[in-house]
């Protein structure tokens, strides 16, 4: 039997219960709802609240699946639908097929939400769902987020950002849900390890799979192994350096087997989209806004 989670507690902070009602209300506008559901801690919340307003038959978890989801994250999704209660459709992409996305510009992931959602408004009208919705919130919006414009376009809808949601805010409404997600690290798909410019293959992706893996089996929960072409830049907290270094042997031993001439440990630590520094944003990405 699923494990449902609990209602939200009645405590919350009179802005964060504010923001939360706000979001409500727009999921119970949307009626029968298809959420695109990565596991990660916004739209496993959103879902959540999705099923608490909706009902559980009034609500579709739909995943991504491609090369660039990690088997992990994957795996995670059915965890997370099943504990929810609510049913989960994988859908396979083909964004490596798309020329546009492949060759890895600035705004690679306005390709590869266009193709996600195109999928998703499809099975939503297959299925009988009046909306899709996404789970991005406030904080995406003044962050280079090109999918956000994709969504736009295809009138996708982001209840948590309509309704003010900060990330933050999204993980401490998660953890009085008593939802997993509430303190899992952040997640972007594989293809965010690779340089823009550098042509994304599901070859590359496979190997920054398989060396992120294996740095997670020692406890490493956040890190990036950053594929520079014979080059694997690996990104971790600052702490958790010295374990690193520690390894250091059989890290380098197991990421040449998986493909990469030289490791390298990035000294300035770990960076959430740290290949957005070596951008300027590209005006196509506004035009399509």
């Amino acid at each position: 039997m699923p494990t449902v989670t609990p209602p939200l507690a009645d405590h919350l902070e009179p802005e964060l219960q504010r923001k939360i009602d706000a979001c409500k209300a727009e999921l119970e506008g949307l009626g029968r709802l298809v959420v695109a559901f990565s596991a990660g801690v916004d739209s496993t919340f959103l879902l959540a609240l999705a099923v608490r307003c909706l009902g559980r038959d009034n609500v579709l978890a739909a995943m991504g699946v491609s090369a660039s989801l990690p088997q992990r994250e994957r795996r995670a999704g059915r965890v997370l639908a099943r504990r929810i209660g609510v049913e989960l459709v994988e859908v396979e992409t083909a964004e490596l097929a798309d020329p546009d996305y492949a060759s890895n510009p600035a705004d690679r992931c306005f390709y590869c939400k266009s193709e996600l959602f195109v999928r998703l408004t499809r099975l939503a009208a297959e299925r009988g769902f009046a909306a899709v919705a996404g789970g991005a919130n406030a904080d995406d919006a003044g962050d280079f987020r090109p999918g956000l414009a994709a969504g736009r376009r295809l009138g996708v809808r982001s209840p948590l950002l309509a309704a003010g949601l900060t990330k933050q805010e999204v993980r401490r409404a998660s953890r009085q849900m008593g939802l997993s997600t509430w303190d899992k690290p952040a997640m972007a798909c594989l293809a965010s390890r690779v340089p823009y410019g550098s042509p994304v293959t599901a070859e590359v992706l496979q190997r920054v799979e398989l060396a992120e893996e294996f740095l997670r089996t020692f406890g490493l929960a956040q890190c990036r192994v950053r594929d520079h072409g014979p080059v694997a830049r690996i990104e971790v907290p600052l702490d958790d350096m010295p374990l690193v270094m520690g390894l250091r042997k059989l890290i380098v031993l197991v990421l040449q087997s998986a493909g990469y001439t030289f490791v390298a440990l990035d000294l300035a630590g770990f960076c959430s989209g740290s290949m957005n520094r070596m951008l300027r944003r590209p005006t196509t990405v506004d035009r399509r806004g």
